[in-house]
Protein backbone atom coordinates (compact mmCIF):
# COMPACT_ATOMS: atom_id res chain seq x y z
CA UNK A 1 0.00 0.00 0.00
CA UNK A 2 1.73 3.85 -1.26
CA UNK A 3 0.16 6.47 0.44
CA UNK A 4 -1.06 9.96 -1.40
CA UNK A 5 2.37 11.95 -0.93
CA UNK A 6 4.29 8.31 -2.28
CA UNK A 7 5.02 6.92 1.30
CA UNK A 8 4.88 3.42 1.85
CA UNK A 9 2.21 2.29 4.26
CA UNK A 10 3.05 -1.41 4.71
CA UNK A 11 0.94 -4.33 3.86
CA UNK A 12 -2.89 -3.88 4.97
CA UNK A 13 -6.65 -5.53 4.01
CA UNK A 14 -8.56 -4.21 0.87
CA UNK A 15 -10.99 -2.81 2.93
CA UNK A 16 -8.64 -0.75 5.23
CA UNK A 17 -7.17 0.83 2.15
CA UNK A 18 -10.65 1.24 0.47
CA UNK A 19 -11.53 3.13 4.29
CA UNK A 20 -8.65 4.93 4.00
CA UNK A 21 -8.76 6.26 0.29
CA UNK A 22 -12.35 7.22 1.51
CA UNK A 23 -11.26 9.44 4.42
CA UNK A 24 -8.69 11.09 1.89
CA UNK A 25 -11.76 11.73 -0.60
CA UNK A 26 -9.22 10.16 -3.36
CA UNK A 27 -9.62 6.62 -5.22
CA UNK A 28 -7.62 3.38 -4.30
CA UNK A 29 -5.71 2.31 -7.66
CA UNK A 30 -4.32 -1.36 -8.18
CA UNK A 31 -0.95 0.08 -9.84
CA UNK A 32 0.89 -3.86 -10.14
CA UNK A 33 -2.04 -6.23 -9.80
CA UNK A 34 0.22 -9.29 -10.48
CA UNK A 35 2.77 -8.73 -7.61
CA UNK A 36 2.09 -10.88 -4.39
CA UNK A 37 0.88 -8.92 -2.59
CA UNK A 38 -0.89 -6.34 -5.01
CA UNK A 39 0.50 -2.76 -5.01
CA UNK A 40 -2.41 -0.10 -4.33
CA UNK A 41 -2.04 3.76 -4.46
CA UNK A 42 -4.17 6.13 -3.26
CA UNK A 43 -4.62 8.46 -5.76
CA UNK A 44 -7.14 10.93 -7.88
CA UNK A 45 -8.15 8.44 -10.64
CA UNK A 46 -9.23 11.22 -13.17
CA UNK A 47 -5.79 12.78 -12.88
CA UNK A 48 -3.57 8.93 -13.04
CA UNK A 49 -5.63 8.49 -16.00
CA UNK A 50 -4.86 11.94 -17.76
CA UNK A 51 -1.02 11.88 -17.14
CA UNK A 52 -0.97 7.49 -18.71
CA UNK A 53 -2.53 9.43 -21.71
CA UNK A 54 -0.27 12.36 -21.72
CA UNK A 55 3.12 9.69 -21.63
CA UNK A 56 1.74 7.63 -24.25
CA UNK A 57 0.95 10.43 -26.70
CA UNK A 58 4.85 11.80 -26.15
CA UNK A 59 5.73 8.13 -26.57
CA UNK A 60 3.82 8.30 -29.63
CA UNK A 61 5.38 11.95 -30.98
CA UNK A 62 8.98 9.95 -31.17
CA UNK A 63 7.79 7.25 -33.10
CA UNK A 64 8.78 7.58 -37.07
CA UNK A 65 6.54 5.49 -38.93
CA UNK A 66 8.19 4.03 -42.19
CA UNK A 67 5.52 3.67 -45.38
CA UNK A 68 6.29 1.35 -48.50
CA UNK A 69 6.00 3.07 -51.36
CA UNK A 70 5.65 0.87 -54.52
CA UNK A 71 7.48 1.15 -58.31
CA UNK A 72 5.73 -0.81 -60.82
CA UNK A 73 7.58 -1.60 -63.86
CA UNK A 74 6.58 -3.85 -66.80
CA UNK A 75 8.88 -6.19 -68.56
CA UNK A 76 9.35 -3.85 -71.75
CA UNK A 77 10.21 -0.82 -70.40
CA UNK A 78 12.38 1.67 -71.89
CA UNK A 79 15.83 3.02 -70.49
CA UNK A 80 14.62 6.69 -69.64
CA UNK A 81 11.49 5.08 -67.89
CA UNK A 82 13.21 3.07 -65.92
CA UNK A 83 15.30 5.48 -65.17
CA UNK A 84 12.47 8.15 -63.91
CA UNK A 85 10.92 4.89 -61.97
CA UNK A 86 14.70 5.13 -60.10
CA UNK A 87 14.61 8.58 -59.55
CA UNK A 88 11.26 8.48 -57.75
CA UNK A 89 12.33 5.23 -55.96
CA UNK A 90 15.31 7.55 -54.63
CA UNK A 91 13.15 9.89 -53.28
CA UNK A 92 11.26 7.62 -51.34
CA UNK A 93 14.04 6.32 -49.89
CA UNK A 94 15.76 9.67 -48.99
CA UNK A 95 12.37 10.61 -47.40
CA UNK A 96 13.45 7.64 -44.88
CA UNK A 97 10.38 5.33 -46.19
CA UNK A 98 11.04 1.60 -47.95
CA UNK A 99 10.43 0.45 -51.70
CA UNK A 100 8.47 -1.93 -53.20
CA UNK A 101 9.29 -2.70 -56.83
CA UNK A 102 7.55 -4.76 -58.77
CA UNK A 103 7.73 -6.18 -61.82
CA UNK A 104 4.60 -6.77 -63.65
CA UNK A 105 3.52 -9.42 -66.64
CA UNK A 106 0.42 -9.58 -68.45
CA UNK A 107 -0.93 -12.25 -70.93
CA UNK A 108 2.60 -13.22 -72.93
CA UNK A 109 4.30 -11.81 -71.17
CA UNK A 110 4.31 -14.51 -68.05
CA UNK A 111 6.44 -16.84 -70.45
CA UNK A 112 9.27 -14.84 -70.03
CA UNK A 113 9.12 -13.93 -65.90
CA UNK A 114 12.83 -15.89 -65.76
CA UNK A 115 14.13 -14.13 -68.49
CA UNK A 116 13.07 -10.13 -66.70
CA UNK A 117 14.22 -10.72 -64.36
CA UNK A 118 17.46 -9.05 -64.92
CA UNK A 119 14.82 -5.72 -65.01
CA UNK A 120 14.62 -5.45 -61.06
CA UNK A 121 18.42 -6.77 -60.73
CA UNK A 122 20.25 -3.59 -62.77
CA UNK A 123 17.49 -1.59 -60.75
CA UNK A 124 19.04 -2.97 -57.59
CA UNK A 125 22.68 -2.27 -58.92
CA UNK A 126 21.76 1.32 -60.34
CA UNK A 127 20.15 2.31 -56.66
CA UNK A 128 22.94 0.37 -54.63
CA UNK A 129 24.39 3.49 -53.74
CA UNK A 130 22.03 4.60 -51.07
CA UNK A 131 19.83 1.45 -50.74
CA UNK A 132 20.24 -2.25 -49.74
CA UNK A 133 18.01 -5.15 -50.48
CA UNK A 134 15.49 -5.99 -47.78
CA UNK A 135 13.79 -9.05 -49.22
CA UNK A 136 14.94 -10.45 -52.69
CA UNK A 137 13.33 -11.07 -55.99
CA UNK A 138 10.08 -13.58 -55.40
CA UNK A 139 7.96 -14.19 -57.45
CA UNK A 140 4.01 -13.29 -56.26
CA UNK A 141 1.44 -14.11 -58.60
CA UNK A 142 1.47 -12.61 -61.95
CA UNK A 143 4.11 -10.14 -60.91
CA UNK A 144 7.94 -10.46 -59.46
CA UNK A 145 8.95 -7.90 -56.31
CA UNK A 146 11.78 -6.95 -53.89
CA UNK A 147 11.68 -4.58 -51.54
CA UNK A 148 14.75 -2.06 -50.84
CA UNK A 149 15.08 0.00 -47.92
CA UNK A 150 17.96 3.17 -47.41
CA UNK A 151 21.50 2.29 -46.64
CA UNK A 152 22.39 3.20 -42.84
Amino acid sequence: MIGEGGEQLGIMSARDALKLAKEAELDLVKIAPGAKPPVCKIIDYGKYRYEMARKEKEAKKKQKIIEVKEVRLSPNIDVNDLNTKMASARKFLQKGNKVKVSLRFRGREMAHMQASRHILEDFAKEIGDIAVVDKPIKQEGRSLTMFLSEKR
